[in-house]
């Protein structure tokens, strides 16, 4: 089995400052993960979600001045919320205010609440995926129009007309780009076209190798080679007591994460991880949501971490 990379992922939605976030990010880049993400979310779900959202992209320009090494991304960015043009701006800019350590996540967003909160439109589902398969299209077009010549895109929702397509993302030709999701057609054709790296999150293992052996048939007729990745709840401890209280912490049932999740002690999620490795994922995002635990990243990194 091939190593694996472990990334950690956020949900600041459900109550977190930039502060929390920055902490969390240091201490990752300390430890030697290999990432930090964040969700794009607006609305918490099952909590008060005190003090409130965070914008993704300020969030991570912010992380990226106070950061040196660790990459910095969205699981994922939803494409209702931002258009394809502005966002290829903000992304550029992330990336070279991080000295070129951004990947980017897209999707087609799903949380209708969320919209309504905010005064954003929701379409149908059919509906979003055509703006994000537009999105995909304008994002690459406008980083991949060389320096000097104009980006134009026919497109039903987001035409686009001689574009300068600047300014351009520290990366070349652009930032890797991530697409997830367990759609059968649409997501494994978009995944095929336009990403780096394909993510299924919080599924089975059966699951996770039916996703990826989709996305590996159709990345196939496109000749291109992609990464694979899981992301799973990270509930680790050294004892029954430790695994326990971080369960409540964070308001779930032990035996449902060790099912479910990255969960138990450090022996078991080195067994857990490396079935997901078994089925080509060499990256794994652990999902954590107790932000004041920074002793919970640190057992990973101590003792998870070296055996992959």
């Amino acid at each position: 089995m091939a190593s694996i990379e472990l990334r950690i992922f956020t949900e600041p939605q459900q109550g977190a400052t930039y502060d929390d976030l920055l902490r969390v990010a240091q201490t990752a880049e300390n430890l030697g993960y290999g990432a930090f993400f964040r969700s794009d979310h607006y609305l918490a779900m099952n909590s008060d979600g005190l003090p409130g959202p965070t914008d993704a992209w300020i969030t991570l320009a912010g992380i990226a001045r106070e950061t040196k090494t660790i990459r910095l991304g969205t699981l994922v960015t939803s494409a209702t919320f931002r258009y394809p043009g502005p966002l290829a701006i903000s992304v550029a800019q992330v990336d070279a205010m991080s000295g070129g350590r951004v990947d980017f996540g897209l999707g087609a967003g799903w949380f209708e609440e969320e919209h309504s909160a905010y005064g954003i439109p929701f379409p149908p589902l059919g509906e979003r995926f055509d703006k994000l398969e537009e999105s995909l299209a304008v994002i690459t077009g406008l980083w991949e129009t060389p320096v000097g010549e104009t980006f134009s895109y026919d497109g039903k929702h987001f035409p686009i007309v001689d574009s300068p397509a600047l300014p351009k993302p520290a990366q070349s030709p652009r930032p890797p780009i991530l697409i997830g999701g367990g759609g059968k057609k649409r997501t494994p054709a978009l995944a095929a076209k336009y990403a780096d790296e394909f993510n299924i999150p919080f599924a089975s293992l059966e699951a996770t190798g039916t996703q990826f052996d989709r996305v590996r048939a159709a990345a196939a007729q496109t000749g291109r080679e992609l990464v694979y990745s899981s992301a799973l709840v990270l509930c680790c401890g050294k004892s029954e007591e430790e695994i326990a209280r971080r369960a409540a912490a964070i308001g779930r049932d032990v035996s449902e994460l060790r099912e479910n999740g990255a969960a138990g002690s450090p022996a078991e999620l080195v067994d857990r991880i490396g079935r997901y490795g078994e089925l080509g994922a060499s990256r794994v995002y652990l999902q954590v949501l107790d932000l004041a635990d920074l002793d919970h990243l640190e057992l990973v990194a101590s003792e998870v971490m070296p055996q992959l």
